[in-house]
Formats: structure tokens, C-alpha cells, sequence
């Protein structure tokens, strides 16, 4: 493996650096928009099935103890 001298490795990071091509401010805000909405769905979701699993076990464990 070739070694890299400090001053090529700066070289390297520079130029990757130039590489980068950051969103607009609209870009950063319709995608925070779209995470919060999709975060949302989905704890409403998970608050859903949470709430149907429990009330099926509250129910179960009613059974069991309305038997002994």
C-alpha cells in the first residue's frame, strides 16, 4: 500500500470537500416537513397497535383469572 504524504492527504480532503453540494433552505425545510409528518404517522401507528395488543391481553388475562 502507497503511503500518503500529509500535504497529498490535505490535497485529497480539499478537493473531496469541494464535492459536497449542500441543500437549499427550501430542500432542508420540506425534508424536516416530510420527517416530522412521517414520525407523526408512524407514532399514531405504533400508539394503535400498542393499544389493540394490550387490550387483547388486558382481555386474556381476564379470562384466566375470571377461571381460577
Amino acid at each position: 500500500m502507497a503511503k500518503t504524504s500529509p500535504g497529498d492527504f490535505v490535497n485529497q480532503v480539499k478537493t473531496e470537500a469541494s464535492k459536497i453540494v449542500w441543500p437549499t433552505r427550501r430542500e432542508t425545510w420540506m425534508t424536516t416537513i416530510m420527517v416530522l409528518i412521517m414520525t407523526s404517522l408512524l407514532g399514531l401507528f405504533f400508539f394503535g397497535i400498542d393499544t389493540f395488543f394490550g387490550t387483547i391481553v388486558r382481555w386474556l388475562l381476564s379470562l384466566a383469572t375470571a377461571q381460577g
